[in-house]
């Protein structure tokens, strides 16, 4: 088992990953199936995203974590909500929380601004971490959507 630490703007997310256990006795992991749908927007370098978090079960899920990458850098300052921290010049990872089994989550809400003002960008949005709970239908959890300076909602 490995584990890293990854802290920053008042979130600390722990991403664990480990092998499966075999032979007698061994305990099943819970399955979970966590999906995000929600809105994405371009406009002039600065993407506002409101996404909501689902866990569709059987299984509660005590904590999870999602990793929000764009194809375009970050710009060097960025003011994210609590909740969220950078992850190298492209993510964020935003913490999910506690999600019972066929629970819609609250609601995470985040502006980033890219370097330049590009006229597209690909958001990528997939689960990092899931408290332990294993997730066999990974369809609905990672998401990309291509985001046009359009002034248009993009719907995922």
């Amino acid at each position: 088992m490995w584990c890293v630490r990854v802290v920053g703007a008042g979130v600390a997310a722990v991403l664990a990953v480990t092998g499966a256990a075999s032979g007698a006795g061994a305990v099943a992991e819970p399955e979970a199936d966590l999906a995000y749908h929600g809105v994405a927007e371009l406009s002039l370098g600065r993407v506002d995203l409101r996404l909501t978090p689902r866990n569709h079960g059987p299984a509660a899920v005590e904590d999870a974590t999602v990793r929000l990458r764009w194809s375009e850098p970050l710009a060097n300052r960025q003011w994210l909500p609590e909740g969220c921290a950078r992850s190298g010049a492209r993510a964020v990872l935003c913490r999910v929380g506690a999600l019972e089994a066929d629970e819609v989550g609250e609601g995470i809400e985040v502006r980033v601004w890219l370097e330049g003002a590009p006229s597209e960008v690909l958001l990528e949005i997939d689960t990092v971490w899931s408290g332990g709970a294993v997730d066999r239908n990974r369809d609905n959890d990672r998401q990309r959507v291509l985001v046009l300076d359009t002034g248009d909602t993009y719907y995922f």
